[in-house]
């Protein structure tokens, strides 16, 4: 299946931050033509259908690519994840379940808009235990633990249903963090007719960047940069709502910073 340049791109800035096993995994999934085709699929019904911004194969590859860089600001800083401090796996395993989720988290939107994290994970399972056969052959206990954290990843990410892990605290923030106005430019040239929610449509498009980096006094620091004071709905309605109900909010600041005004702390 052929991929889009803006895909390939994100895909090759994912696999230089990644080695080893992760980086193996990262691969498989990358060349994985059922996993493409969902999330092509899941694109269709989100921007054609129904005339949503981008759920599809880019949107994954960012909000993965989103979740590594955090992942690896909180292992630099100390911060351990749940299978290493529970003592049921390593740091590399801890990785690969987030790369897993976040390549996989939209594909329920293949099917509906409601509740597409349940539907998701539902489509996504026999994916990840397809996934899980090859990770790791020999070992029910680590496919059956790596699996159900997969799937929380999958399920959590809406910030509706509870989640319990950094792992999937990763997910849920890694896709709240994709909102820069070229995730809705596509919705924004198809259609002028005003609708119930446009507010989502003309808000993103007022983000420039959103920039994760080394916090000043905590692990992760969100900068999100927008021309239009707009873009402050993003930040409340829907990024910042995600990470207050993720289990890594202790460790993220969070700021909005529009041209030529006064950045607004969150967290």
């Amino acid at each position: 299946m052929k991929k889009s340049r803006i895909q390939i791109k994100i895909e090759k800035k994912i696999l230089s931050l990644l080695a080893n096993q992760p980086k193996e995994v990262a691969e498989m999934i990358f060349a994985d033509e059922e996993i493409q085709a969902y999330q092509d699929y899941a694109n269709v019904v989100s921007i054609k259908r129904l005339g949503y911004n981008d759920h599809g194969p880019v949107h994954m590859s960012k909000a993965a690519l989103n979740a590594i860089i955090m992942f690896d600001l909180l292992h630099n800083s100390g911060i351990k994840m749940n299978l290493e401090k529970e003592k049921l796996g390593g740091l590399k395993d801890s990785k690969i379940a987030v790369i897993i989720s976040t390549l996989l988290h939209d594909i329920g939107m293949s099917t509906s808009r409601d509740v597409h994290e349940l539907l998701g994970a539902i489509i996504a399972e026999p994916i990840v235990e397809r996934l899980m056969q090859t990770i790791y052959p020999n070992d029910l206990k680590m496919k059956t633990i790596m699996k159900s954290i997969v799937l929380e990843g999958i399920i959590g990410h809406m910030g509706t249903h509870k989640i319990n892990s950094i792992e999937a605290g990763l997910v849920l923030v890694g896709d709240g963090c994709d909102m820069e106005k070229g995730r809705s430019r596509i919705t924004t040239l198809l259609t002028t007719t005003p609708r119930i929610g446009d507010i989502h449509k003309y808000s993103a498009n007022s983000i420039d960047h959103v920039r994760i980096s080394q916090g000043d006094k905590k692990p992760i620091k969100i900068t999100v940069e927008m021309s239009q004071s707009v873009g402050f709905f993003q930040i409340e309605e829907v990024l910042y709502p995600k990470i207050a109900s993720s289990p890594i909010k202790p460790y993220i600041e969070l700021y909005g910073d529009v041209k030529n005004k006064k950045t607004l702390q969150y967290l």
